[in-house]
């Protein structure tokens, strides 16, 4: 797996975020098993509960494109190294994280770093 790839990709699609209030832009690019890529970017709006996270929208238009297992996801801010998901976002990656593992993908001051998703979410709640 390129994960410079996957962090490229991510810091594209930051760049068309829509962040007025806070100026905090995320970009996001999930790799599912299938070997597809899909971006997302985080957008606000005024009512800051229906603002939506850059994980959150990827991982939704893979879903849409009929993926359901998501391997790797990479995550990038121009404002801050190790940008980590939220928790919001960390429950969806749970309901859609492939059964070989999923890892996410952060930028760091030396580079790329590597976690592995039930290291940031362990127990996280699922029925099936």
């Amino acid at each position: 797996m390129d994960y410079n790839e996957l962090m490229d990709k991510a810091r594209e699609a930051s760049e068309k975020a829509y962040a007025p209030y806070s100026k905090f832009k995320v970009g996001a690019c999930v790799l599912t098993e299938n070997g597809k890529f899909y971006t997302g970017c985080n957008f606000e709006n005024s009512s800051y509960g229906l603002t939506i996270c850059a994980e959150r929208n990827a991982i939704g238009t893979a879903i849409c494109d009929g993926e359901q297992k998501i391997k790797a996801v990479a995550i990038y801010s121009p404002n801050t190294k190790h940008c980590y998901p939220c928790g919001a976002c960390r429950q969806v990656m749970c309901e859609f994280a492939s059964d070989s593992g999923l890892e996410i993908i952060l930028e760091s001051e030396d580079g790329i770093e590597v976690k592995n998703f039930n290291d940031i979410f362990p127990k996280g709640f699922q029925l099936l």
